[in-house]
């Protein structure tokens, strides 16, 4: 008698599981099939050195602890990077970028407000890329605030640094590695200064991001990305 009833509660938990997945592809709603974790990187990149408690700040050092427990993980599917950032500490930003390029599972970054100066590398390192139509990168030449010393050995620093960068974004992206540094050291954009402004579609032309999209193209691209992944597992 235990197992009579035990059975028909089985069969009702099966087709009600059947029934929200059905519903979920009749309302357009596939992505709650799937598991995402959402990583948004805001503010200022913020390295060693604390920032002011008033700044919008991502912290590496909480960052990098969470894209390795994303990677170990048996109940994420994916990564849905969302970027608005005016840049920041160039080797915690590079940190986040070769931990991201490193994970195994299928990622997708999406540049909304900004992705500027070490955002730049970041929002390179996922599998595919968007970027909103009014959203904005800038790639200019790298700065350090404080006391800098006036030595050949410093410029050879700054210069070893711009390489280490511009690498990683030619090898992350269509770019190649002869253009970023002409948009880099640009003259003609940035009053008093050098870099570029790269708005929407002209990050895609040069190459930077894959597509300009908001959310719905961002999510879209990674349950395919998912679905690819999970059906080729399939067929081994």
């Amino acid at each position: 008698m235990s197992k009579e009833r035990e059975h028909p509660s089985q069969e009702d938990a099966a087709e009600e599981k059947k029934e929200q997945r059905e519903a979920i592809k009749e309302m357009g709603e596939a992505e709650l099939s799937h598991r995402i974790h959402l990583l948004s990187v805001i503010g200022e990149i913020e390295g060693h050195e604390c920032l002011p408690n008033n700044s919008k700040t991502t912290k590496y050092e909480h960052v990098l602890p969470k894209l390795a427990a994303i990677e170990d993980s048996q109940e994420i599917d994916g990564v849905l990077i969302l970027l608005n950032t005016v840049g920041g500490d160039v080797e915690a930003g590079l940190a986040i970028a070769e931990m991201i390029a490193s994970l195994s599972k299928p990622t997708v970054s999406l540049v909304l407000g900004g992705s500027h100066s070490i955002g730049v590398p970041i929002a390179v390192s996922t599998d595919y890329s968007f970027i909103v139509r009014t959203g904005t990168m800038v790639i200019h030449p790298v700065r350090m605030n404080g006391t800098v010393i006036g030595a050949p050995q410093t410029y050879d620093y700054f210069k070893q640094m711009q390489d280490r960068i511009l690498g990683f974004i030619s090898e992350h992206s269509q770019a190649s590695r002869r253009r970023l540094e002409e948009l880099m050291l640009d003259t003609g954009i940035l009053t008093k200064d050098l870099g570029t402004i790269l708005v929407g579609a002209d990050a895609v032309k040069e190459g930077l991001i894959n597509e300009v999209g908001g959310i719905r193209e961002a999510l879209g691209k990674l349950y395919e990305m998912i679905d690819a992944r999970d059906d080729g597992a399939n067929m081994r």
